[in-house]
């Protein structure tokens, strides 16, 4: 059981406070207090690093002591949303082919590695949590220099290059694709960490919330955290078309919002409740990052998916022809969306992408994640003893 908790303060002139309370066990008839052991999160760069990790600190929130190390790009302000504490460690960005920038990487990445060890000393977390992504790295490094145990979970089928420098100082390797975790001494499948709040929407209450009546079809289209401009040109270009037939919630990305209006039409700049957007869907249109197409797996709502192609080592793309290959999605590349309206035509009337969504099972891998961090850490406490 828990006791009346403690207050702590976490991060020294943040003005940041959370509780910290303390298990109560009864061992040979005697009461003894355990602290709550401290998980340090990290990975950032773009939300796909940072919404996974937010539905397993969600989970571990009344339990665990929790904060966050990142940049300062999306996840400082998704984390200070999600109302956790937050520590910025900025870490340089290796950027593809040759670029100037990158000459400065070994002097930055050295003062990021000083500043996240500094951090940690600081800090002393019990587990460091990463998922990936060039901004989780200092802290990883810091942690197997102190001692600390590390998780990594990896999103796509190939890992990526963060995943692949870290995986020998992890004690386990999670991931989202079976295959992927074949690939190293330590992986660990889990699946993918599915946000709780997308899985318990409600059809007809989302429907009235964004206005939609009658039984037309909603597509849901949303190309990741900040909008997809070719996805977002295309529905413009083909709405009068797709409105015949469907009507559309668009989740375009800050600053993207349409200047046209139109019956059937609601676009949006972000929702922060995805639950009621999945809910009142009836088919997806959407990029193929590995967090959303496993979303859209867990829902099992048919998905038309865009991978984006350009300027990436190419792991959308290999997500979606993976699921495309067992029937699970379909697929349109950018250099065929002038086929939108009649794939988006083929993707409502396709029963046997729906049979087969209905006979999968790729259900939310958050509770196996929370269970290999918890035994980790039991690990850890039994060989001190």
């Amino acid at each position: 059981m828990i006791k009346d908790p403690a207050p702590l303060q976490i991060g020294a002139g943040r003005g940041l406070f959370l509780y910290r309370p303390q298990a109560v066990n009864k061992k040979a008839g005697k009461e003894y207090t355990e602290t709550v052991k401290y998980l340090l999160f990290c990975g950032g760069g773009s939300a796909g690093h940072v919404v996974p990790n937010l539905a397993v600190m969600r989970e571990l929130r009344y339990s665990h002591k929790i904060a966050y190390v990142g940049t300062d790009g999306i996840e400082q302000k998704l984390v200070r949303e999600a109302g956790f504490p937050f520590f910025r460690v900025d870490c340089p960005k290796l950027v593809r082919g040759f670029s100037l920038s990158n000459l400065a990487i070994p002097k930055r990445l050295a003062r990021a590695k000083r500043e996240a060890r500094e951090l940690l000393e600081r800090e002393r977390p019990d587990l460091v949590f990463s998922k990936g992504g060039y901004a989780s790295y200092p802290a990883v490094w810091a942690a197997g220099k102190l001692g600390i145990p590390v998780l990594t979970h990896e999103s796509d089928l190939s890992a990526g290059l963060c995943t692949r420098m870290i995986a020998k100082k992890c004690e386990r390797v999670l991931t989202s694709f079976p295959e992927t975790a074949k690939r190293f001494p330590n992986g660990v499948y889990t699946g993918s960490p599915v946000r709780r709040e997308i899985l318990g929407g409600e059809r007809s209450r989302a429907r009235r919330k964004y206005g939609f009546e009658g039984e037309r079809p909603v597509l849901l289209v949303f190309g990741g955290g900040s909008g997809s401009g070719a996805l977002n040109g295309a529905i413009r270009t083909h709405l009068p078309v797709l409105l015949g037939e469907t009507r559309i919630l668009h989740i375009c990305g800050r600053g993207n919002l349409p200047k046209e209006r139109a019956e059937g039409y609601l676009p949006l700049e972000y929702e922060w409740d995805m639950g009621s957007a999945y809910a009142c869907a009836d088919a997806v249109l959407c990029r193929a990052g590995s967090n959303t197409v496993f979303e859209t797996l867990a829902l099992k709502k048919p998905a038309l998916l865009i991978p984006l192609e350009k300027s990436t080592r190419g792991d959308q793309l290999e997500n979606a022809l993976y699921f495309e290959k067992r029937g699970l999605v379909r697929v349109l590349h950018e250099s065929e969306l002038g086929e939108l309206p009649s794939r988006v035509h083929a993707l409502l009337c396709d029963d046997a992408l729906r049979a087969s969504l209905s006979a999968s099972d790729y259900p939310s891998g958050t509770q196996r994640i929370v269970e290999e961090i918890r035994r980790v850490l039991e690990a850890r406490a039994g060989a001190r003893e």
